[in-house]
């Protein structure tokens, strides 16, 4: 697919996403993500496998010392626990695409559940702000 044929959407929380591949059997979603500087993402959980390759900008786990830059790649197993944050001093967006496979748990303070976002969820909330915005159903590889 061309860049152009697939809008990227935004979440309101400073993050814009591009669905690029679903398979809701698999459990897969791909997306590109452009991240506002100063932006962190809730606490979660992988319930599977998540590829990542930086392609501007930086970002990291709080819980991390490693910085990923332009270039990067990051491989995370399942089970992983992380909060992304992305640097308030970045310039410019951050861009980075994932391949994840299974869902977040977003956790809450307590280490409770609070959402689980999955391929079907990430499918749907995409459509649906693909629509909000007048915009026709992109072609996303899978749905």
């Amino acid at each position: 697919r061309g860049e152009d044929e697939l809008p990227f959407v935004a979440l309101g929380d400073g993050t814009h996403l591009q669905l690029l591949q679903v398979n809701v059997e698999l459990g897969l979603w791909v997306i590109r993500t452009r991240f506002e500087a100063g932006v962190t993402i809730q606490t979660h959980k992988h319930t599977g496998e998540v590829f990542a390759f930086t392609l501007s900008g930086s970002w990291k786990y709080l819980e991390y010392p490693e910085v990923n830059t332009a270039g990067s790649y990051l491989y995370e197993p399942a089970g992983s626990i992380h909060t992304l944050h992305v640097p308030a001093e970045n310039e410019g967006l951050t861009d980075v695409w994932f391949a994840i496979y299974g869902a977040n748990l977003n956790l809450g303070p307590d280490g409770n559940v609070e959402a689980v976002i999955d391929s079907g969820f990430i499918r749907d909330v995409y459509f649906s702000l693909v629509e909000a915005q007048g915009l026709p159903r992109p072609p996303v590889v899978g749905a």
